[in-house]
């Protein structure tokens, strides 16, 4: 899906892709550039799969990624961008102030993360800054890092049972799944607990989402 606001082609304009599932939120981001001299956009997507092909016809200067969509995520679509065009600048732009997602997004190559609720106040800074080579992290992300700075990180095994009991599995399920015992089970349970500083399993699993460890 490709998309050309009417703006005189500068070869010092900032050649923009914007990927997102929701189209509004496209032809918002599109509305905002159109009003700036030193940018244009010259392609949109709805997916991962498509942001890779729109990135390969377009070779953008900034890609705009959002994180949760169909087909395939924005973490993924952006390593698979990276592998291919090292060079590749990409700011992410999501509703998840989770510190886990960041952290995940900017080891996958992500200049940027912002939230989509400070698009207005941030997007078009956040752009110009990127494009000269530079990093930004929201103000509430970069809070929820600093935060959880010393905090023991879950194993994959760990993430794999928290994901679990997300979906409402007993322990008994959980090791029938995974073919280990029930008590190792309650192991990984534990420790998950202790990890996040939480008492329950609902709890355990609100904090997951929240910072991006878990997704439903």
């Amino acid at each position: 899906m490709n998309s050309n606001p009417k703006i005189s082609n500068s070869p010092d304009q900032i050649r923009l892709l914007s990927v997102d599932d929701h189209v509004l939120i496209r032809e918002g981001i599109a509305a905002l550039i159109a009003n700036q001299k030193d940018m244009r956009l010259v392609a949109q997507a709805s997916n991962g799969n498509e942001a890779i092909e729109q990135f390969r016809s377009h070779r953008p200067d900034v890609t705009l990624m959002d994180l949760q969509m169909p087909e395939m995520n924005g973490i993924d679509s952006l390593i698979a961008i990276r592998s291919e065009f090292p060079e590749a600048r990409v700011i992410v732009l999501t509703t998840y102030a989770g510190d886990v997602l960041c952290k995940r997004a900017m080891q996958a190559g992500a200049q940027a993360y912002i939230l989509k609720g400070n698009v207005r106040k941030d997007l078009l800074d956040t752009i110009r800054a990127v494009r000269a080579g530079k990093k930004f992290v929201h103000t509430e992300v970069a809070a929820e890092l600093a935060s959880h700075s010393a905090d023991d990180a879950l194993s994959e095994r760990e993430i794999e049972v928290l994901s679990l009991i997300a979906a409402g599995n007993s322990n008994k399920l959980i090791a029938d799944q995974l073919s280990i015992s029930e008590d190792t089970v309650k192991g990984h349970v534990k420790r998950v607990l202790s990890k996040l500083g939480v008492n329950d399993r609902t709890h355990a699993v609100t904090v997951g989402l929240k910072r991006g460890i878990i997704e439903l």
